[in-house]
Formats: structure tokens, C-alpha cells, sequence
């Protein structure tokens, strides 16, 4: 089960990544929702016949269009002439060393390689660096595609979560005469920036009323919400009321959904539960 779930994602990634680098070199645009269904489904009825699951492939498709293969007529040739020799011609193709076969791969690996990536690095910011060169010692330590996938996914991950994080921010509005505070907030609020985000703010009664001006804000995640709360329960014991504005309306629904600050039975539950 885990070698086919491991050989379905390899599969998937490198066709996409293959129709990717297709599109770019020939100016066109792919569906690549269709790609990958009809990836499957031939998969699928090879498995079935005894056959042998397969994916595009980066080297292949990039020889096959600086060769000058551009329509579907290249690829079904290729497949038939691929047919016709193992059916027809074995007794041949067995008289081909090893040696021979490794040096075509590796002029294909020198062909396909974006050397103009290696001279990027040192204007690329430095969690990009960080993200791709693990991702590829990851490939060639494991030679598991799957997982240096998932290695860079993650690390891109929380390189995003520190980032958003960093640029969160609040900024206040003070209107004296109207004992009244407007904090206008900035940034994505999620399970990494919740408790920054709740740093931000002085628990001191500056004002009867305060204003949270969410309209550059987004929450992502229930810890986003519970910091949510803490913020308005904690301006509320103080006896300041607490008016919120220009939320957007996926974060509305979340909010909605599981806040408590507007729901007095479940801060009841929820300070027995504490």
C-alpha cells in the first residue's frame, strides 16, 4: 500500500513538473487536472492487464521537443516505435551494454540540467536556496522523489509560517475625545503568529471603546480564533467594549464557527474546563 501510494505521488509530481517545464518551452498552456486523470485511469487498466504503471518524463519530453516533436503525433510515435522494439526487435536491444545505456542518461541529465539555476542561487533569498538544495540532497540520499518532495514542501512551510509571522502587525488610532481606540491589524493570523498577534496589544484600559479594524487581516485556523478571543475577553475584564470591523468573509465564517467571545454559554463551559 505505502509502495503504490509512494509511486502514485512520484508519478503525479513528475508529470506535472514535466507539463510544467512543456508549457514554458513551447508557449503553451496544459489542463493539467486532465493529465492527471488520464494518468490514472491508464495506470489504472495497465494494472489490470499486468502491465507496468508509468508518468511523463522530464528528459524524454525535453529531447523529444528540442528534437522537434512539438504535437501528440511525436509522443504516439515514440510510444509505438518503444512497442515495436520490444516486441519485435529484443533479441536486439539485449546487445546493448550497460555502459552505453548510462552514458545516453547521462548526456540527457547534462541536456535537461538548468544550469542557469546554479548562477541564480546568489540572487535567490536564501530560505529558497535553503529549500531546494535540501530537497535535492534529500532526492539523491533517499532516491525517493516522494520524500525530498516533502521535505521542501515542509520547509517551505515554515519558512512561509516565519515570514508571515515577522510582518504582523497593529497600528493604533487614538480619538481623545471620544474615549475611543481604533486598532487597525495587518498580517496573516495562524497557529505560528497567534501568539505574536496577541503580544501586540497593551491590556490597559485607554479607552472605554476600542475598534479592531481586521480589513488587512486574515485568520486562518482555530489558534487564530482562540487568540482572537483571548484579545477581546481580556479587553472585556478590563470593561472596554470591544467592536469588530472589516473582517473578510472567509474569515467571518471561521470566526463565526468557533469563537466564544460572542457566545456566553461557551465561556461558561470553557472556564470550567480550565
Amino acid at each position: 500500500m505505502l509502495y503504490a501510494l509512494a509511486l502514485a505521488v512520484v508519478g503525479l509530481l513528475e508529470s506535472m513538473m514535466t507539463a510544467s517545464i512543456v508549457d514554458d518551452l513551447t508557449d503553451t498552456y496544459s489542463n493539467k487536472s486532465r493529465e492527471c486523470k488520464g494518468q490514472g485511469i491508464a495506470n489504472i487498466g495497465a494494472s489490470l492487464m499486468g502491465g507496468m504503471a508509468g508518468c511523463a518524463m522530464i528528459g524524454q519530453s525535453i529531447i523529444n521537443i528540442k528534437s522537434g516533436g512539438l504535437g501528440r503525433l511525436s509522443s504516439l510515435a515514440a510510444g509505438i516505435f518503444l512497442l515495436f522494439m520490444v516486441l519485435f526487435l529484443d533479441a536486439w536491444l539485449k546487445l546493448i551494454t550497460m555502459a552505453a545505456l548510462v552514458a545516453v542518461m547521462i548526456m540527457v541529465a547534462i541536456i535537461t540540467f538548468s544550469w542557469q539555476s546554479l548562477a541564480d542561487l546568489k540572487h535567490h533569498p536564501l530560505s529558497t536556496n535553503l529549500v531546494m538544495i535540501s530537497t535535492m540532497l534529500v532526492v539523491v540520499m533517499t532516491l525517493n522523489l516522494a520524500i525530498g518532495v516533502l521535505v521542501g514542501v515542509v520547509l517551505a512551510s515554515l519558512f512561509y509560517a516565519n515570514k508571515s509571522r515577522s510582518i504582523l502587525a497593529v497600528r493604533d488610532e487614538v480619538v481623545i475625545e471620544d474615549e475611543h481606540v481604533t486598532h487597525r491589524v495587518h498580517g496573516q493570523i495562524f497557529f505560528a503568529s497567534a501568539d505574536h498577534f496577541i503580544g501586540l496589544f497593551e491590556f490597559k484600559k485607554l479607552a472605554d471603546a476600542i475598534t479592531l479594524d481586521l480589513s488587512d487581516a486574515h485568520f486562518w485556523d482555530i489558534t487564530a480564533v482562540a487568540a482572537l478571543d483571548k484579545v477581546i475577553l481580556k479587553f472585556r475584564k478590563l470593561g472596554v467594549d470591544v467592536n469588530i470591523i472589516g473582517m473578510n468573509d472567509p474569515s467571518e465564517k471561521l470566526v463565526s464557527k468557533f469563537a466564544i467571545y460572542d457566545k456566553p454559554e461557551r465561556q461558561a463551559s470553557a472556564s470550567v474546563g480550565h
